[in-house]
């Protein structure tokens, strides 16, 4: 499984054992590990293809993709469908952009049971969302809301992205513009206190349930008494710009092979963004068993939805909202999955890259090699992975 360039792969394959042995990772975290590992690599299967162009007949392997949501070469297709999706439902309003971030403190609590502090984030932001609508405007609102759980560093940094619409339903169903000339939408102090009174009440409630509240209670009174930070901005434009925009936040990874400059036995040096710097690129270094710890920091919980929609955005209200809905130029409803694809990225995978005329046929199916020597880690066989 020889790579090219510095891949996420390659720090895997180079650095896993050694992560497992020290980090003890548990199965699931081993699993998309495992998959990002293998993605487009033989192990997976795939086929053979030949041109179709009589005068070219190159022929060349192409492997499988793993599909894990964690991976950095599977997500550019998934982006872009997405993207148009929204497009075809978007609301012709403009819209604002929240973020609910939560303080480092946080972490440890984060730590020790990610999928219900991530759902708990979710459920205090609808709330807050929701009842400065009704409080300000007198509407039901709504909101695309996307969680990340980074920093450039790679570090943990959980905060929900919020796409807001300038648009409410009254509650004699009627539609409502909402914000200040598209300037001013809530005042952010305000809802930092009720989202931190609201997030840490839920947190406190989750851990008394599993017996763990007196192990963070002093993290928690902690953060009762100090500021925290919601972002309101401007809002954004037309409904086009608006997707496009969210469309840079809802399938990114942690790290893009892209930014990954160096890998050696010295660890994995990594280019990121120092806001605190005028946003300068610089580079880090970290040891592979550090790099990969803190990736993993960021594997979501099995099957956790990370973007989700409440209040007017949700099925429940299409038709009270359809008026404001946009009709974009996009007619090709019964194109394939491909055809769409090679569409939205102007690229065609099934176009020869030798002679650029011909399409590539398959000629030949490859099975997946099943064999323990696929994975990286080192515990027992009974994994059944």
């Amino acid at each position: 499984m020889a790579r090219h360039g510095f891949e996420l792969a390659t720090v895997i394959q180079r650095y896993g054992a050694a992560f497992v042995a020290q980090c003890n990772p548990n199965v699931y975290q081993l699993n998309v590990l495992n998959s990002l590992q293998l993605c487009r690599t033989a192990p997976l299967g795939g086929h053979k293809d030949k041109c179709d162009n009589t005068s070219c007949g190159h022929e060349q392997y192409s492997y499988n993709s793993c599909g894990n949501r964690h991976c950095p070469k599977c997500q550019l297709a998934r982006q872009v469908l997405w993207a148009e999706d929204r497009m075809r439902d978007s609301l012709c309003v403009k819209h604002f952009h929240i973020v609910f971030t939560v303080p480092d403190e946080l972490n440890p609590v984060c730590l020790s049971d990610s999928a219900s502090f991530y759902e708990s984030l979710f459920a205090c932001a609808k709330e807050t969302l929701t009842s400065f609508g009704y409080s300000h405007y007198g509407v039901e609102t709504g909101a695309i809301c996307v969680l990340h759980t980074w920093g450039q560093n790679l570090s943990l940094h959980p905060h929900l992205h919020c796409i807001v619409p300038a648009v409410g339903l009254t509650p004699m169903g009627g539609l409502k513009t909402i914000g200040n000339e598209g300037k001013y939408l809530y005042p952010v102090r305000q809802l930092s206190v009720v989202y931190r009174t609201k997030l840490l009440e839920a947190l406190k409630c989750n851990l008394k349930k599993k017996n763990r509240l007196t192990e963070f209670q002093s993290i928690i009174d902690h953060c009762y008494a100090k500021p925290w930070v919601v972002y309101c901005e401007p809002s954004l434009g037309n409904a086009r710009q608006v997707v496009n925009y969210l469309g840079q936040y809802t399938h990114r990874v942690a790290l893009t092979n892209t930014r990954i400059k160096n890998i050696d036995s010295n660890g994995v040096t990594f280019s990121y963004k120092d806001y605190a710097n005028d946003s300068n690129q610089k580079l880090m270094t970290l040891t592979g068993v550090e790099f990969l710890r803190r990736f993993c920091m960021h594997i979501l919980p099995k099957r956790f939805v990370k973007i989700r929609y409440f209040g007017i955005l949700t099925s429940a209200y299409r038709k009270q909202v359809e008026s404001l809905k946009s009709k974009p130029d996009i007619v090709q409803l019964t194109e394939t999955r491909q055809q769409r694809i090679v569409r939205l990225t102007d690229f065609d995978s099934c176009r020869c890259p030798k002679c650029k005329t011909g399409n590539m046929q398959v000629i030949e199916t490859l099975p997946p090699i099943r064999s323990p020597d696929n994975v990286f880690y080192t515990r027992t066989s009974n994994l059944n992975l």
